[in-house]
């Protein structure tokens, strides 16, 4: 058994199931298909660590010894965009103004980058602000885009 992510004609995922690969290419749209893994994430294949758990009870994960079964950089969800090229998993694009990042192919780093990196601010406390991204303001100012997120 393995997990499959459906995409439609424009590469993103309508559905993710779990079948056999048997049945998988029993499909008149096996092609629409892609095997996804469920313990991959930014291109690290994890496994469960039996009895050794975190504070919150939940079974630690641990890199697999075998990454061979680290596909596609991240397990597919409903959304995600199947990107041929890289044969990755990938969030859609959000905002117009971002682009998207490949910093090397074999240190796996695919992220969607804004156009002016986070402002870096802190509040009274020393704590770091939280800002999220404006698209609106930056297409009205291109310097500008991020705003404080109250």
């Amino acid at each position: 058994m393995g997990h499959y992510a459906k995409i439609n004609k424009d590469n993103v995922v309508e559905q993710v199931i779990v079948a056999k690969a048997d049945y998988i290419n029993t499909l008149p749209d096996k092609d629409s298909y892609i095997k996804t893994s469920y313990n991959t994430h930014e291109g690290i294949h994890y496994e469960p660590r039996d009895g050794v758990y975190d504070p919150d009870g939940q079974n630690l994960l641990v890199p697999s010894s075998d990454q061979s079964k680290a596909l596609r950089y991240r397990f597919a969800a409903i959304g995600m965009v199947y990107n041929k090229t890289h044969d990755i998993f990938h969030p859609p694009q959000k905002y117009s103004s971002w682009t998207f990042v490949v910093k090397d192919e074999t240190d796996f780093a695919y992220y969607w980058k804004a156009p002016h990196d986070v402002p870096q601010t802190k509040d009274s406390d020393g704590k770091l602000q939280d800002y999220k991204w404006d698209e609106s303001l930056y297409q009205s100012d291109n310097t500008k885009g991020w705003v404080l997120d109250e």
